[in-house]
């Protein structure tokens, strides 16, 4: 007995699990997306902080407030890509 072409075997999935794979079509790399928006954000945390410091410190000099702004926008911009991506996913 064999299938028609147009035919296939219907795979055994759970409701859960064929719900995660048409959630996966439609937004293809969403968990690696966020993860690069995490990482981006909290790199710009890291250097917004060691910015602060030399400024409290008094070493940074002119150069550490456009560094400042600068690693306080990768975190604003990443924390906005972040929230848009989670309210996507709803």
């Amino acid at each position: 007995m064999s299938h028609s072409p147009n035919r296939r075997p219907k795979p055994s999935l759970t409701p859960e699990e064929y719900a995660r794979l048409k959630a996966e079509l439609k937004a293809p790399y969403r968990p690696l997306r966020q993860f690069v928006y995490f990482a981006c954000g909290a790199s710009g945390l890291i250097g917004a902080f060691i910015m602060v410091t030399q400024l409290l410190a008094g070493r940074a000099g002119t150069a550490a407030l456009p560094n400042l702004a600068l690693q306080i926008g990768v975190v604003g911009l990443m924390i906005g890509l972040f929230r848009l991506e989670q309210r996507a996913k709803k």
